[in-house]
């Protein structure tokens, strides 16, 4: 099957509908185009997301069925609720959103890639600067040691990726996210590839037309505006010695 090329000097083309994606590899969608914030935002909205290494050109996908997670969901752990307990991490809101993108690009092992390319890097921070990109910090005695980011439209979320360089500070990101989202009526997280990590913090897989059903309904909601900021009680919670 040959894939749809998008002009990469046409922001406004239309992507293909999800529904012409490719079975294997699963939900490959269209090729070319351009990292632009309309584009991008369009995207999103219409449940896809771009994934590429460096070398290739930009390729949408949308895959089915699709990962997601429900807010009000997330699953904490025994041993993830005793790190909580201990109070050794500070979490933020969008303080420092270039250093947790950058985090996330970094190779996992020696000698390995990263999708995150530099063109990603641009236009998600561009994404930040415009409001519509968000970032979770977690720090212990100061120093970034986990977090995650990704992109809201209304209700949404968009998971991207995420870091930890000390034990759980990526899972402990992804609980305080997901409760702040909760007070916020969030609809749900968008996680979009299967994995079992996400499948262990409370992730199910839904088939894509009821994904876009999703979408269809929350991404027109009113969202929040500005930078984010957690609940100071929720972080008082979250974070005390006497959590259950």
């Amino acid at each position: 099957m040959r894939l749809p090329w998008l002009d990469p000097s046409d922001d406004d083309q239309p992507f293909p509908h999800p529904n012409r994606a490719l079975i294997e590899p699963d939900g490959l969608l269209a090729v070319g185009g351009n990292l632009h914030p309309r584009r991008l935002l369009r995207a999103y909205r219409l449940g896809i997301f771009p994934w590429y290494s460096p070398g290739q050109p930009i390729l949408w996908w949308s895959p089915d069925p699709r990962l997601i997670l429900f807010p009000e969901r997330v699953k904490v752990s025994r041993s993830l609720r005793k790190t909580l307990r201990k109070g050794q991490f500070s979490i933020t809101l969008d303080t420092d959103f270039p250093a947790v993108i950058a985090a996330c690009a970094a190779p996992r092992t020696p000698g390995t890639g990263t999708w995150i390319t530099a063109d990603m890097d641009r236009a998600y921070c561009r994404l930040h600067r415009l409001n519509h990109a968000h970032s979770v910090e977690v720090r212990h005695e100061g120093h970034l040691v986990g977090g995650l980011y990704g992109v809201a439209i209304g209700r949404i979320f968009y998971g991207e990726s995420m870091f930890s360089v000390m034990s759980d500070a990526s899972k402990v990101a992804l609980v305080f996210l997901a409760a702040q989202l909760k007070r916020w009526e969030f609809a749900a997280i968008d996680c979009q590839m299967r994995t079992d990590h996400m499948l262990r913090m409370g992730g199910v897989e839904i088939p894509r037309a009821l994904f876009l059903k999703l979408l269809q309904a929350s991404c027109s909601l009113p969202g929040r505006t500005g930078l984010w900021q957690f609940d100071t009680d929720l972080l008082t919670d979250l974070l005390s010695p006497s959590l259950p």
